[in-house]
């Protein structure tokens, strides 16, 4: 028997002490999703984003195998005394049912574009230690660039399970390399440093570029596609990257 999933949408006050605590640290954000989740400590399968269309309205999507209690945020980066549903949580598995062959989604996800290279073009001090100290494996860098983190989205779509179709209103139209436009554009792109953990230390920091994706894509391999959605995209998904939410489109014909 596999777990339920759950997704959920929590109200965030961002005028709030403790709200803007959160909304600052994604490590502190990921501690308190934590605090709302039976069990033990389930890093790997909870998924989570933070929405900000409106700041003064953001909202925190959360992905859990087990159904959450979120009155603790509510009460200390909500609104507990005011009207209206304050977090809502959704059973994920009739979602999961649509999933098929050739289905369309309209889709958000927010990653963290990476790439692995032995000849970063500025190394810091510690990354050069490691280059001199013959280390093998390539360090991991953020991709900085618009185009950089679009082509690193595209290029990994297959292995996801699958495709960005062409953007209808550019239909007729070609990129560079003679290939339509695709169906995907950024949103939002921030750059965040924040420490790992309590120490301070350079090499205890985590340095991230969080990227949003959003647009329609196409199903290709349901089994990848749903694997996917449950377990996240890309690194750093314990704060806050990684989380793809959909949106069914109607069929035509």
């Amino acid at each position: 028997m596999t777990d339920m999933p759950y997704l959920s949408r929590i109200r965030i006050n961002p005028l709030r002490a403790e709200s803007r605590k959160l909304l600052a640290s994604p490590r502190a954000m990921h501690a308190a999703i934590e605090g709302g989740i039976p069990g033990p400590p389930d890093i790997g399968r909870t998924l989570w984003r933070l929405d900000g269309d409106n700041p003064h309205r953001p909202h925190l999507f959360v992905l859990t195998t087990d159904k959450p209690d979120w009155t603790h945020l509510v009460e200390h980066a909500g609104w507990p005394d005011a009207a209206g549903e304050h977090y809502a949580i959704r059973d994920y598995t009739p979602l999961l049912q649509q999933i098929a062959q050739g289905r369309r989604f309209a889709f958000r996800l927010t990653a963290n574009p990476v790439q692995n290279t032995t000849q970063p073009d500025k190394p810091t001090p510690r990354q050069q230690q490691r280059l001199d100290a013959g280390q093998r494996r390539g360090l991991r860098l953020g991709h900085r660039t618009a185009a950089a983190q679009l082509n690193w989205f595209l290029t990994r779509t297959a292995r996801w399970g699958f495709d960005i179709p062409p953007a209808p209103q550019l239909d007729g139209t070609h990129t560079a390399d003679g290939q339509p436009p695709r169906d995907v554009r950024i949103t939002n792109r921030h750059h965040r440093t924040f420490a790992k953990g309590t120490v301070t230390a350079k090499e205890a920091h985590v340095v991230m570029n969080a990227v949003t994706f959003e647009g329609q894509l196409q199903v290709t391999d349901p089994d990848l596609f749903t694997e996917r959605l449950l377990n996240g995209i890309g690194p750093t998904k314990a704060y806050g990257c990684g989380l793809l939410t959909l949106a069914p489109l109607q069929q035509r014909g």
